[in-house]
């Protein structure tokens, strides 16, 4: 019988037709009552008494998501059910809950799209919101829309102007006492002003001289040492091809652009820098404090990378006769002795002053003139090359386990300090200037890659630590990284032979500072967040500069400062290869906006200022939109404080896992999201919050106390011969013959598959509207729920989709007639082993939806509703139960049983079943009786029987006892399920 005669014969049967009718019905429904608008303590909105009606705060976070002119594939819907069903849920659980989703709108991509077109980015922007509002709202999603803003929205990025001038008017002072009773925050730069005014902070100036005599200029260069928000010159990934720099996160591994496959450089460009470095101790520690899965936290903990260890400076004379020193820092100090050569970064600064002109000096190795027979001829021009190279690769590529290593010496020697040996210094660039101080000192006998350069150059290899003293004029075939005790370590001023790790550390950083020579120290991986982006598409900063380069913040009273149209959105068009030209943003087109008169209200009248031309990242916008959702109407403040402390208030008790006595920090109760984000977003984040902290605009101290990383949703992809990917859906099966493997065409060409995270990129994406209109909203909310963990990536298969929508169906059939539309339930109890199934399901389910196992939930749920299909009459308590607890996971046909069952006014806040434990009555289990090893009989026990009822009950019984009246020998006991009783 065909679908279409089905549906005839039966109209009231649950199709993808009807749930599309009842779905949209209740989405309208929703939205006119405004059902998941969350009240506020205070501001605009303030509902102060239905607050305290609704209970304990919940406020669930999605990930920020970019609106792509793609729209939504099925894989970016996952994590946005996971939080619905969990706010749902709690809802029903008598929370008030905050559920919201705005729009991380400013991006590359809609930059990219406008300088193809001409078309200005915004209008892009919005087509593709209005494309994602629509997917999203046919999904069923309850969220509050009063709150849904865009970061390009100026009544937003409004604030995160503000922010950044709070950022960039504050100082981190390392001494000031701060709630915990640790030391360092951030402070406002007035009262650093009153310091140096005061003389009770020194200048940084090299001569010395006080405050009150540096001019204006030096006065804000002194000012601008110290803020947390900074122009400096630092190196950055400069892409000709695309006219702007670059983040790390947009350059390949090839060192390429990932948009475009531009040659990307190394320049040192003026940029705004973000000094996250000041937080990198509490940014660390404090990740004690939240509730991250502990692989989040690592990934973390090693972007900060923080290393005990010493600083150590090498003398060096460079080629003008100066003396200066090369400084390293390392973490193993203990090793000093067997340091052989010296490794600066192509883009050290010292690189110039340490390469000769004329020809090599004596004593220059062959292997030591690098690879290019070309440029080998003078130390310069082979190290001017070699430059050149490098600031073709990226960083990723630069410091490869493995690669070749390559380099050349820059014609100068620098002194160990320890031994006094000299030991030539090379320029390669598996060092990185950003990490460190951009230099090594080499210890070839005891680090791999050291070991690997200095066999390649033919450079001496020491060995400076052993398994045992003995050990100590052992040959190295490999570089020793492993324990041991120091040897070949000593001097007049200091002796480590024979010493352990710790020790021989404590001991050298001893002498290195009594020496003068250096010093104990602590080091991190992590360093100032480049802020800078020349484009057009962001946030413009409101920093304006006088004709002595002397910055200044756009007036708050004038926020925003808005974006001007421009003439065109390219960049100017540069060699691709040219690594010497410098970005032009797009601003800089428009001299009427860039060059204004303003009066600063600081007695000096109306002056002339330039306008900074470039932009704000896009990670501004989504360091700090989970406090605007608390407060999207307020145009006084970007939060109500009481709002703040309401939604982000810290709890008497740490979070899970917390070590003893640590306080919570309060923050965003659930926030769910994809591991990609996992390091640099939320460390963004977490900076501007705690920045925001320390100068008293907020309460909470971390922004997200629980955050859980959600899985991909993979797919099939497949390649062609030529390994590009071709369109999935076009891609034909043809079945293997008895048993043999299916083949896979394209056009009528072979291809191969492989699976993949679903995307544009691999051309596997299914959209969630293909999943409306085949199965209806709930259907697909249900596949996608079940499919396996929230936390693991499972694979999509459309064609098992079809399984969730028949149990929907057989739901709706338990509930109501196909044919009449009439409810089938009744007033009848049902019988002990049903009610038992329900109470252990409800609480199986609550529990399961709590902790965010939807899977488990469902499969518990599908249990329960097959039990009930076997009956002829559903009992109404059951079939409520389970309207009630699949109602987070499929809202819309919950809403509809469940007024069909005669209740008015939605499900949303109807409270969520609870389980009677008294009801949960345990099944029986049969206990198998032997006797001499023989079984002799069988009763039925409680699971829980213990060993001596057991025993007592076996003894009871007939056959037991006539088959022992002479005496026992023993019993033995394994309750529940075995007694062996042995007879004298």
């Amino acid at each position: 019988m065909s679908e279409q005669t089905q549906t005839n014969e039966t109209p009231f049967r649950y199709t993808a037709a009807m749930a599309a009718a009842i779905e949209v019905a209740w989405q309208d429904r929703w939205e006119e009552q405004g059902t998941f608008d969350a009240p506020n303590p205070a501001g605009p909105w303030a509902q102060p008494d239905e607050v305290a009606q609704r209970g304990e705060k919940l406020v669930v976070l999605d990930m920020f998501p970019y609106p792509s002119g793609a729209g939504l594939h099925v894989g970016h819907p996952l994590g946005y059910i996971a939080t619905d069903v969990y706010s749902r849920l709690h809802r029903m659980l008598g929370k008030n809950v905050l559920h919201a989703l705005g729009y991380d709108a400013f991006g590359l991509p809609a930059e990219q799209f406008a300088v193809q077109t001409g078309q200005h980015p915004r209008k892009t922007t919005e087509e593709n919101m209005t494309v994602m509002r629509r997917q999203l709202r046919r999904l069923g999603l309850g969220f509050d829309n009063r709150r849904t803003f865009a970061t390009i929205d100026e009544n937003y990025y409004k604030w995160t102007q503000w922010i950044f001038l709070q950022i960039w008017d504050a100082w981190y002072d390392e001494d000031a006492e701060r709630p915990d009773g640790g030391r360092g925050r951030a402070r406002p730069i007035s009262e650093l002003v009153e310091e140096l005014e005061s003389g009770r902070r020194a200048v940084l100036t090299e001569d010395g001289r006080p405050w009150s005599e540096l001019t204006a200029t030096e006065k804000a260069e002194e000012l601008d040492g110290h803020r947390l928000a900074y122009r400096s010159e630092a190196p950055v990934n400069w892409c000709p091809g695309l006219g702007t720099v670059l983040s790390n996160e947009e350059v390949t591994n090839e060192g390429r652009s990932e948009r475009g496959n531009f040659p990307v450089f190394r320049r040192n460009l003026s940029q705004w820098m973000m000094r996250i470095t000041a937080y990198a101790d509490r940014l660390a520690d404090d990740l004690d404090r939240v509730d991250w899965p502990e692989k989040v936290k690592l990934m973390q903990r090693n972007w900060i990378g923080r290393s005990q260890g010493a600083r150590v400076r090498f003398p060096v004379v460079t080629v003008a006769g100066d003396k200066t020193d090369i400084e390293v820092f390392t973490t193993r100090p203990d090793t000093l002795f067997g340091a052989t050569f010296m490794v600066i970064a192509p883009e050290h600064p010292l690189v110039d002053r340490l390469v000769p002109e004329g020809d090599w000096p004596d004593g220059t190795h062959e292997d030591w003139r690098g690879a290019d027979p070309v440029a080998a001829a003078t130390p310069r021009s082979a190290v001017a090359a070699y430059q050149l190279a490098a600031s073709r690769k990226g960083d990723v590529e630069r410091q490869t386990e493995g690669k070749d290593k390559t380099g050349v010496f820059t014609g100068s020697w620098a002194t160990n300090p320890l031994n006094g040996e000299a030991i030539p210094v090379f320029v390669a660039d598996y060092v990185l200037m950003g990490y460190g101080t951009g230099a090594i000192m080499a210890v070839p006998g005891h680090d791999v890659r050291d070991f690997e350069y200095a066999t390649k150059f033919s450079l001496p290899i020491r060995r400076v630590v052993a398994p045992s003293v003995e050990e100590a004029d052992g040959p190295l075939e490999e570089a020793f990284v492993g324990a041991g005790l120091a040897v070949n370590s000593a001097n007049d001023h200091v002796d480590l032979n024979g010493l352990a790790l710790d020790e021989a550390k404590e001991r050298i950083i001893e002498a290195l500072e009594r020496d003068g020579i250096g010093e104990g120290a602590v080091t991190y991986r992590i360093r100032d967040w480049l802020f800078s982006r020349q484009r057009y598409w962001g946030e413009p900063f409101p920093i304006m500069f006088d004709e002595d380069g002397v910055s200044y913040p756009v007036l708050e009273d004038e926020l925003p400062l808005t974006l001007p149209e421009v003439p065109d959105y390219s960049p100017k068009t540069f060699d691709p290869d040219d690594a010497t030209s410098s970005p032009e943003p797009p601003l800089s087109r428009v001299p009427e906006w860039v060059n204004v008169e303003a009066d600063l209200g600081d007695g000096r009248g109306m002056r002339r200022f330039r306008r900074e031309t470039n932009t704000m990242p896009n990670w501004a916008g989504s360091c700090w939109y989970y406090f605007r959702y608390l407060d999207p109407a307020n145009d006084e403040k970007f939060v109500d404080p009481a709002n703040e402390a309401y939604w982000l208030a810290k709890q008497a008790a740490p979070v899970a896992g917390a070590p003893a006595g640590t306080l919570d920090p309060g923050g965003v109760d659930l926030y769910v999201g994809g591991v990609e984000h996992a390091v640099l977003h939320l460390l963004y984040a977490r900076f501007w919050h705690k920045v925001l902290f320390d100068l008293g605009h907020v309460q909470s101290e971390e922004p997200f106390r629980k955050y859980f990383s959600q899985g991909y949703i993979q797919a099939y992809a497949y390649t062609d011969s030529r390994g590009q990917y071709v369109p999935a859906a076009e891609v034909e099966e043809q079945p293997g013959a008895q048993g043999a493997e299916s083949t896979f065409s394209w056009r009528g060409e072979p291809v191969n598959r492989e699976y993949g995270k679903i995307g544009k990129s691999l051309k596997n994406s299914v959209s969630p509207d293909e999943m409306y209109d085949a199965y209806g909203a709930d259907t697909f909310r249900l596949y996608e729920m079940s499919m396996g963990p929230l936390e693991l990536s499972k694979p999509w298969e459309t064609r098992a989709v079809v399984g969730s929508q028949r149990f929907l169906q057989r739901l709706w059939r338990n509930v109501v007639d196909e044919v009449t539309g009439d409810v089938r339930v009744a007033d009848i109890a049902p019988d002990q082993a049903l009610t038992t199934q329900l109470h252990r399901t409800i609480a199986g389910v609550r529990e399961d939806f709590e902790g965010l196992r939807f899977n488990t939930a469902i499969a518990k749920l599908i249990e329960l509703n097959n039990a009930v299909t076997k009956l002829d009459v559903p009992p109404r308590e059951v079939m409520e139960a389970l309207v009630l607890m699949i109602a987070p996971v499929a809202p819309h046909i919950a809403e509809e049983l469940w007024s069909r069952l005669g209740h008015p006014g939605g499900v949303s806040y109807v409270p969520f079943p609870v389980s009677d434990a008294s009801k949960i009555v345990e099944e029986q289990v049969t206990c198998v009786i032997q006797i001499k090893g023989k079984v002799r009989d069988r009763v039925e026990v409680p699971p829980d029987i213990s060993e001596d009822d057991l025993r007592e009950l076996a003894l009871s019984r007939e056959k037991v006892r006539v088959a022992t009246e002479s005496g026992i020998r023993t019993v033995i006991v394994r309750a529940p399920k075995l007694v062996n009783v042995v007879p004298l």
